[in-house]
């Protein structure tokens, strides 16, 4: 099995530090798994790492989309399989960084998508929005109503399985429970690690980035964006850039903005942790508090490495 090593997390926790320290002693690359890092001209608002700060560790899957293009979790599935094949053909580590729980889980759990006979793309991602605003009970009785000994099977928190479960009915018009589920076959091993910290700290941490982003010009890049179509592109929904068009439009201030900014993304953060403990499988540290864990982080990703199953 290929090795495979993850650190997630919510915003501004170290993800990029610890990422670069491990890439440059386990000889690894970085594969980035953040849903806004893949467009180019953001830089500010995705708080992209800079060519400095990557110390020469190679990364992968940042700058590859125009703004107006759409990407979507099957393209980063497609995407990142490539990049894992080929880091791990020259004898390197790969190493996904980043805080997009549904894009990590599903190359985890290997979806399936691109190409296979039940991809639906839209489909999909219509589901998924449908239990982000309905809740995945409601989700869940969907699939409950058209198969039950299914549903009876899926916990209603494995929102993933219960997706498939609506995508094949909708694809075949059978049943998934009448067909083989083989779907959770794993071809990696792999490594979680989640980095958090105490939440009144990582609050604090995230309002200071925000500042940081205003300060660095973050409004210059959300009014081109804005300009470029703003929420009517796939780019333009982002946390940083969307909170200013209300102010380019004159119905707010600055200061509400900066607000905004903080509170939606101290929200995110919070739905990121809240995804992480619920359907990954994670090992916790805390590198805010403690910065020495950073030993024990390297110390367990040694033995995990030399580790043969």
């Amino acid at each position: 099995m290929k090795k495979l090593l993850l650190i997630v997390g919510p915003t501004a926790v170290g993800k990029t530090e610890l990422s670069i320290k491990l890439a440059k002693k386990f000889n690894g690359e970085i594969i980035s798994g953040d849903s806004m890092q893949i467009y180019k001209g953001l830089d500010v608002g995705t708080a992209k790492i800079s060519k400095s700060e990557m110390q020469g560790v190679k990364h992968h899957l940042i700058d590859i989309k125009n703004i107006n293009e759409r990407y979507t979790v099957s393209d980063f599935v497609s995407d990142a399989k490539k990049c894992i094949d080929d880091i791990t053909k020259r004898h390197k580590l790969p190493i996904i960084v980043g805080g997009t729980g549904f894009y990590l889980q599903s190359l985890l759990s290997d979806f399936h998508f691109g190409g296979d006979e039940y991809n639906n793309d839209n489909l999909r991602n219509d589901y998924h929005h449908y239990a982000l605003e309905y809740g995945q009970h409601e989700l869940w009785k969907k699939l409950y109503n058209l198969d039950p000994a299914s549903a009876k099977k899926i916990p209603e928190q494995n929102e993933r399985r219960v997706i498939r479960a609506l995508e094949v009915f909708d694809k075949t018009g059978k049943k998934f429970s009448e067909q083989n589920d083989d779907y959770n076959k794993n071809e990696y091993d792999y490594f979680s690690i989640c980095l958090n910290t105490e939440r009144n700290l990582l609050y604090n941490r995230i309002n200071r980035r925000v500042l940081l982003m205003i300060k660095n010009n973050l409004e210059e890049e959300a009014r081109w964006l804005y300009e470029q179509g703003g929420n009517n592109i796939p780019a333009g929904k982002g946390i940083g850039y969307r909170e200013f068009y209300p102010y380019f439009d004159n119905d707010v201030t600055l200061d509400e903005v900066i607000e905004n900014i903080q509170k939606d993304s101290r929200h995110y953060a919070k739905r990121q942790l809240t995804w992480f403990r619920n359907k990954m499988d994670v090992t916790w540290y805390d590198i805010i508090k403690n910065h020495n864990n950073i030993y024990n982080i390297e110390n367990d990703v040694n033995k995990w490495i030399n580790y043969k199953k």
